[in-house]
């Protein structure tokens, strides 16, 4: 069926012949529907694309150079003082510096350990497994070090 003005009535619109979705789609691709008639809400469409445009628009004025400026502005030490988080803050603000340092931090005497339970078998992830062989060869090794200390 084609149609040259499609209907604009409810009645216009129900009076239509009915097909399934499946049927819809298998003529669809077999390209036994050459036009698609969609209707929509003018008006709706109008507005939100409105909508959008204005959401586009803040979003080009808050990626602005002047923008940043304020906002970098609003991360400085001073602003953070009324945050509860400040004195933690201070205290490790050499970890991330506004200046790259041309040397390492100092030691913080913090050490990371993993412990694992004796017996344990050692963590390893590979693209591909590794043949029993050197699996037992692997384990062997382990448990030697383990008995040694």
């Amino acid at each position: 069926m084609k149609l040259e003005n499609p209907p604009t009535l409810a009645s216009e619109l129900t009076s239509l012949p009915v097909t399934s979705w499946r049927r819809f789609a298998r003529d669809l691709h077999d390209g036994r529907i050459e036009q698609i008639c969609i209707l929509s809400d003018v008006e709706r469409m109008k507005c939100e694309a409105e909508e959008l445009k204005q959401l586009v628009a803040e979003d080009v004025d808050a990626l602005s150079a002047k923008s940043k400026k304020e906002r970098f502005d609003k991360q400085s030490w001073d602003s953070l003082k009324s945050s509860p988080f400040y004195e933690v803050l201070r205290e490790y603000r050499d970890v991330l510096p506004d200046d790259i340092p041309a040397e390492l931090p100092q030691d913080k005497g913090v050490q990371h350990e993993i412990d694992l339970v004796p017996g344990t078998k050692y963590c390893v992830t590979r693209q591909w497994p590794l043949p029993r062989e050197q699996v037992k060869a692997i384990d062997d090794f382990f448990e030697s070090r383990r008995k040694a200390g």
